[in-house]
């Protein structure tokens, strides 16, 4: 679970925040000044002093905020000055935009804020669509506005060049000032909401941010996103009424209050007009009293009331934000929020506690039952749990009543009084008025207190204090849990006393407790143990009007344990129904273990401990010595056993015409004297009614692989005959439980019988499917060798729990992984996971893992005279609700996740981010189907299309450990010699924006690394590769090429970016760098090998074309080189994806000479990297005559066609 904060507000203005790994609140230090409320997305904070200013708090971060600013300058042609800034009357300005309408001068860029500071001076963009320009950075065109060159022609007539300057905010873990406008509000703000992050097609790093005055004005915060926090201006929305407070959810829902109860919903709310269009009134919960308060989400609504009752709206989703009626709830709250998965926060009504809410799911929007958060705060004097459990179980709650304890079942319940849970710790208090009513002179106390002094401490320390001079009193024991009905009295809580009420002797006649101590009761145990008391807990130990008191005057706040809050957000706190937080306080049972456990550990020595263990130790060796003599003169009972395993199955029938039959499927595995484990796979089926089987040696798979399908629980076997001819036994089980359980028995069958245990080694070959499913294969010596290497369909992948999409490596052992949602995940060293159970997994090093990708589907139009753009085609159209190719029909309802272990977690959306751009509404258009698009439209398109989007989400196992918390898109490690001596291995990386990272401190034992360096880049990044010798070279999101200079272990980010010409007409999309070779791949499936490379000039001189239909390229340590290739030749049809070596690498001949080819279709990447094992040295008469033959580029001969 990644790390994410609860904020919080309390009585006295103090900000604090509690992480979800923590179990303490932590103080905003930086605030000068006191706090009314806050709004927290998942890397800021918004709130509101109190000088009714509001105030931004980004988190810190190794990825920088920076901001481009850009402006052009424009000069013409004159036959006396040539090139000047003489313009014509009708031309733009000399320094203007893009479009040449806006005049942009280089001293009118100012900073907006003190919270932003330049990273340098003005200079010159000499990149042009991926091309780099002559040195000053001119594009040249006949006329303002023109189609602009790189090269100057002789009818150039206007030229311009592009000049760049950075901006970086620098206020991180601070409270900084929003600046005001020009026009100020006329009064101050009083409330506060974020939002907006998960509105429908909006752009990633968007926000929305809502204000409400004092004179119930709404305000919406326009241009916040990720490269201005701060956002631009505040915009004015019409109200039907005064608002008096407005709650703003992570999609489209926007609730208000109005001043006489009622509520108000903003309709309209969309990615081009995100604050919304019109207000629609919906009633409050209750008709005689009206709502106070309103807190919202992504599919919930939740309210209270004036009398503190909470409401629940039903039926409330994107399409329907009024939703369809209220439901009341048990509890009651001054306040509530919402955060991320509508997971939901309040503050009580009369103890000021914050509460979560306990059970909320997707299926259960409304929760279960309240539960308390009960952690120390970092201002206070004590932080054992045993002190501050032992402080809220006596009931020390800043209250002025002392109830009666009983002690309650764990079990959630909701009733109509309260929700009682012995885990939450729940207790009920005075009002916040009895707080501040409370008295505060201590002199009027009675006679048996007169000697208490009050010193300049707090918390428990104060109570040690109070009590110190005083005989022990009767107290309950503690850690106690305290739950209390509504309704229940108990006798004095009408009367606020003195100390004595919070140190009398206990009324029930119960054995003396031991005193108060702030020595997590080391003390109090001592004490028990010599007079022999017991602990009971039916007493109540009377201490809660003890914080009632100002403690001293020169602290304003006292000494309150357990804080009052005012105000809660959890918009940026990410937990869920299954999320295990350490925020509750534990039950009484629990308590007193920990107790017994304590004393017991006090009572042995360690050298007793050294001694038993030492003891046992020598014992069972000697049993184990002694049992195995007494049989050592057995012979061996069994020399080898066989073993049989049988089901029922379907079999993809192999020739025509191919469908699915009934087959029995048997795996027989036997074992010889040696120990050595073999096994035969064996296919009964009926052939005209003769009855025939086809079998496969277990030692011959090469690959067990699952197999998406819609209808079946599908899997395939490949051994290296049929890798060749592209047609693997395919079988199908009828549950996805079977099938689970013949691929886990299947694979460690051939793990055994091939000699693999445990985890992969530090020189395995890594690979991903089209699926996500990770393998990996334990390279052999030969695999390189000249010139008879192992052959691809050898190689031996089993899987690997986890989902990815990516995966890097080095020979060091250090794996990283990438998912489809951008979380970064590194190898954690342990095997199995997913669907491997029992030995085919290990215990430790698994973790959870979740991944989200999206799936699409295209709706198709075609334009007519009569009617426009229709979804009525000509009858050879593809379908109007297709998959990419138009060959599918998928519409909304039909298209289903990948497999069943995928849920749904969105809508469907229109996607806007298609390779080609989209109008307003999403559409691409072209001429026919299929052909090039582009996002407007012309005169000749006749055909458009635009792609929808759906998250799905899995949740799976694995070996993997998150990395958390910046996501990324690529990833790349040092690929090192077998000898090497490297400690630190230089990791580089792409955040999902296109920021180039550095990371720092990547060892062999700490794989993950300690932080992230940032790298300044003029553009976004799409991928990069460092090689051997720390050569860094990536490529840009315009299809650019760019060489790292000076990097180096004491200069790891290297100096400057060095702009490497593409190939002619081509953008590059991917890049690899091996030892002293780099190959590119572009858009177009075209592999290019840099040539040129010294090391004196390792930008190399020129690109040459190696192979065409290549998907992606990796570069080992030795300069291997491995793709993986579309459109591969096999028996029976071509094959995508499939895995593919160079053959015949070596320093004379870099780029090889021929191809040969693994597994595959259905592969989507691989990486070598890790393989630094040297080939064996053959000593051979000639290389002539093993050559293989290459025409042109493409593989011909007996090898495949690419």
């Amino acid at each position: 679970m990644p790390e994410s904060l609860l904020w919080a507000v309390d009585v006295h203005g103090r900000v604090y925040s509690l992480s979800t790994v923590a179990q303490q609140w932590e103080q905003c230090r930086d605030a000068q000044m006191e706090f009314k409320r806050v709004t927290a997305a998942q890397q800021c904070c918004w709130g509101i002093a109190s000088d009714n200013n509001i105030y931004l708090n980004v988190q810190a971060s190794d990825l920088p905020i920076r901001f481009q600013e850009e402006t052009y300058e424009n000069q013409r042609w004159n036959p006396v000055d040539g090139f000047s800034d003489r313009l014509l009357p009708s031309d733009r300005w000399q320094w203007s935009d893009v479009t040449g309408l806006q005049h942009q001068p280089l001293d009118n860029f100012l900073l907006p804020s003190s919270s932003w500071e330049w990273e340098g001076d003005w200079y010159m963009d000499e990149n042009f669509e991926g091309e780099p320009t002559e040195k000053e950075g001119w594009s040249y065109a006949i006329d303002f506005p023109a189609t602009y060159t790189k090269d100057k022609k002789w009818n150039s007539c206007v030229r311009r060049r592009r000049w760049l300057r950075h901006r970086r905010y620098k206020a991180m873990d601070t409270w900084a000032k929003i600046p005001l406008q020009q026009t100020t509000l006329p009064d101050p703000y009083s409330d506060i909401s974020c939002g907006g992050w998960e509105i429908s097609e909006e752009p990633r790093g968007r926000l929305s941010l809502w204000a409400v005055s004092l004179q119930g004005r709404v305000w919406f915060r326009e241009d916040i996103h990720h490269h201005n926090p701060e956002g631009s201006s505040w915009e004015e929305v019409p109200l039907p009424g005064e608002v008096v407070q407005i709650s703003c959810g992570p999609g489209e829902l926007v609730w208000a209050v109005l001043w006489e109860g009622q509520l108000i919903v903003r309709e309209g709310i969309s990615r081009d007009c995100p604050q919304g269009t019109s207000w629609a009134m919906v009633d409050s919960p209750s008709l005689e009293v009206g709502a106070t308060h309103v807190a919202v989400g992504v599919n919930v609504v939740w309210a209270v009331t004036k009398d503190k009752k909470v409401w629940f709206r039903r039926g409330v989703n994107a399409h329907n934000p009024c939703g369809s009626g209220w439901i009341s709830m048990v509890g009651e709250m001054i306040t509530i929020n919402i955060g991320l998965n509508d997971q939901v926060w309040a503050i009580g009504c009369e103890d000021r506690v914050v509460y979560f809410r306990q059970g909320v799911t997707s299926s259960e929007l409304s929760g279960k039952t309240w539960k308390a958060i009960s952690v120390p705060r970092d201002g206070d004097r004590s932080h054992s749990s045993a002190s501050a459990n032992s402080l809220q179980s006596a009931g020390c709650y800043f209250c002025g009543e002392v109830r009666a304890q009983s002690v309650t079942s764990d079990v959630e319940s909701d009733t109509e009084k309260g929700s009682t849970d012995a885990a939450s710790c729940l207790v009920t208090s005075a009002t916040p008025e009895s707080f501040a009513d409370a008295p505060t002179d201590l002199s009027i106390q009675p006679a048996d207190t007169s000697k208490a002094h009050i010193p300049k401490v707090t918390s428990d320390s104060f109570i040690s204090e109070l009590v110190s001079d005083r005989e022990p009193a009767k107290t309950s024991g503690a850690n106690g849990s305290v739950a209390v009905p509504e309704g229940e009295n108990t006798p004095g809580d009408s009367e606020v006393r003195t100390a004595d009420v919070a140190l009398s002797p206990n009324k029930s006649g119960g054995p003396l407790d031991p005193q108060w101590s702030n020595v997590d009761l080391e003390e109090a145990q001592n004490q028990q143990a010599g007079t022999g008391a017991v602990l009971d807990s039916a007493d109540t130990c009377s201490l809660s009007s003890v914080a009632t008191y100002t403690l001293n005057m020169e602290d304003p706040y006292g000494g309150d344990d357990h804080p009052l809050w005012a105000w809660v957000s959890g918009g940026g706190c990410s937990v869920d129904s299954h999320s295990q937080l350490s925020w509750f306080s534990c039950t009484m049972n629990t308590s007193l273990l920990a107790q017994s456990v304590q004393s017991m550990s006090l009572s042995v020595s360690p050298a007793q401990t050294a001694a038993w263990r030492r003891q046992i130790f020598e014992q069972l060796s000697e049993r184990t010595k002694r049992e195995m003599d007494d049989f050592r003169h057995y012979e061996q009972a069994i020399e080898q056993s066989v073993w049989v395993k049988k089901g029922t199955m379907q079999w993809w029938r192999d020739w025509k015409p191919h469908k699915w039959i009934d087959v029995h499927f048997a795996l027989e595995q036997f074992s010889g004297p040696d120990g050595n484990k073999d096994g035969i796979l064996f296919i009964y089926y009926n052939y005209y009614e003769e009855k025939k089987y086809l079998h496969a040696f277990v030692n011959d798979v090469t690959i067990l692989v699952p197999v998406l399908n819609d209808s079946k629980h599908t899997f395939a076997i490949y051994t290296p005959e049929r890798t060749k001819q592209r047609w693997p036994i395919r079988l199908a089980a009828a549950t996805e439980q079977e099938m689970h359980d013949w691929l886990a028995l299947l694979s460690v069958s051939c793990c055994d019988s091939r000699g693999i245990q445990g985890p992969s080694s530090k020189q395995a070959i890594w690979s991903v499917t089209c699926k996500g499913d990770i393998f990996v294969s334990e390279p052999s010596p030969d695999l390189e060798a000249m010139p008879y290497p192992t052959p691809c369909d050898q190689m031996f992948w089993r899987q690997i729990g986890g989902h990815l999409r990516i995966v890097e490596c080095n020979s060091m052992g250090i794996v990283w992984g990438i998912g489809y949602d951008h979380t970064a995940w590194a190898f954690a060293g342990g095997y199995g996971g997913g669907f491997f159970q029992g030995l085919a997994s290990s215990t430790d090093n698994i973790y959870t893992q979740t991944d989200v990708k999206s799936v699409y589907i295209y709706e198709n139009q075609r334009w007519n005279p009569v009617t426009g753009y229709t979804n009525r085609g000509l009858p050879t159209d593809r379908y109007m609700w297709s998959d990419a190719s138009g060959l599918h029909e998928c519409t909304k309802t039909n298209t289903k996740p990948p497999s069943p272990q995928w849920t749904w977690v969105s809508e469907w959306v229109i996607d806007y981010g298609v390779s080609g751009g989209t109008d307003r509404e999403g559409w691409q258009y072209a001429a026919d189907f299929p052909a090039s698009y582009h996002g407007h439209k012309t005169m000749k398109d006749f055909v458009r299309r635009r792609r929808w989007a759906r998250k799905c989400k899995v949740a799976t196992t694995g070996p993997w450990q998150e990395i958390p918390p910046i996501p990324l898109s690529d990833v790349t490690i040092l690929p090192c010699a077998a000898q090497s001596s490297v400690d630190v291995a230089p990791l580089w990386a792409i955040s999902n924006k296109g920021d180039v990272l550095c990371r720092l401190g990547v060892t062999t034992l700490t794989p993950a690394g300690s932080s992230w360096l940032h790298v300044g880049t003029d553009q976004p990044f799409k991928s990069i590769s460092i090689g051997a010798a720390s050569q860094v070279w990536a490529i840009a999101k315009d299809g650019s090429a760019f060489y790292r200079g000076s990097v180096s272990p004491q200069n790891p980010a290297g100096d400057c970016w060095y702009h490497i010409p593409s190939p002619a007409k081509q953008k590059l999309k991917q890049v690899s760098v091996g030892r002293t070779s780099v190959y590119a791949v572009d858009d177009n499936g075209n592999l290019w090998c840099r040539q040129g490379l010294t090391p004196s000039y390792p930008q190399g001189s020129s690109w040459e074309h190696i192979s065409n239909n290549v998907r992606k390229v990796s570069v080992g340590p030795l300069d291997q080189v491995w793709i993986i290739a579309d459109k591969v030749q096999g028996s029976h049809s071509l094959s995508c994806g499939t895995v593919c070596h160079r053959l015949g690498v070596h320093p004379m001949e870099p780029k090889g000479q021929s191809w040969d080819y693994g597994i595959g279709g259905g592969w989507d990447h691989i990486t070598i990297r890790g393989n630094s094992m040297e080939p064996p040295h053959v000593r051979l008469p000639s290389l002539t005559s093993v050559r293989s033959i290459e025409v042109n580029g493409n593989i011909s001969g007996c090898k495949i066609q690419i």
